[in-house]
């Protein structure tokens, strides 16, 4: 028997605490209408995986809301607990490069990469990208290194599952917040990993449309994507 004092119930408290840190914060995907978001850890490596190639090795990495000040209205969509609100992002990094080039050309060129990672791969909209030098190398830096990713993959159940696991780009549901189809009143929220071949932000509005049609009396649907599954896993 398992009491709510006892060690094994409080190692699941910290496995789910850990899980839920590790996906740092949660970023809106699009437009307020698009009820998306996406996990601060999964969008880093789909951005790591763009700097590759720029000449500089990324460092600590964090990406927030652009004007933390603004105070918007009530969203359309209900989002996950503790999500940003929607608008425009800011992303803050350091790096290492070489002196071979100047430092400020091998900042553009990881700029312009993440800028276009951002928008094309995930769907973010970032309004700043604040780079700082951080360390000089000694020779060109290779191709970064892929990290597996622990999916916390589910298994697809009941309508809104079987319609969200169906739609091209998803990878599998996954469960880091609870359950992967969580539903209330006149809502439903899916949690996901995508396939990084797909723009995030359109799985996840194919994931919407989907499960707004799979479940009955017109819900509205948000989905978080907690991973992108960036090449082999």
């Amino acid at each position: 028997m398992t009491t709510a004092d006892s060690p094994r119930r409080a190692d699941g408290w910290t496995a789910a605490v850990r899980q839920r840190l590790g996906l740092g914060r949660l970023l809106p995907l699009g437009e307020p209408s698009d009820g998306s978001w996406i996990a601060e850890r999964a969008a880093a490596a789909v951005l790591r995986d763009a700097s590759s190639g720029s000449g500089a090795v990324l460092g600590v990495l964090r990406i927030d809301s652009a004007h933390a000040d603004d105070r918007p209205g009530p969203p359309p969509v209900p989002g996950p607990p503790g999500a940003l609100p929607h608008g425009p992002l800011r992303i803050e990094a350091g790096f290492s490069a070489t002196a071979g080039r100047p430092l400020t050309d091998t900042a553009d060129a990881l700029r312009e990469a993440m800028l276009t990672a951002a928008a094309r791969r995930l769907g973010l909209v970032v309004d700043e990208v604040d780079l700082r030098v951080t360390d000089l190398l000694e020779q060109e830096p290779g191709p970064a290194p892929r990290t597996a990713v622990d999916l916390h993959a589910a298994q697809a159940e009941g309508a809104a599952g079987a319609a969200a696991a169906g739609v091209p780009g998803v990878v599998s549901l996954t469960r880091v917040l609870g359950a992967p189809v969580q539903t209330g009143a006149g809502h439903v929220r899916v949690e996901l990993a995508t396939a990084g071949e797909y723009r995030a932000l359109d799985v996840a509005r194919g994931v919407r449309g989907a499960v707004a049609t799979a479940v009955e009396g017109d819900p509205t649907v948000a989905v978080l994507v907690t991973a992108v599954v960036v090449g082999k896993n």
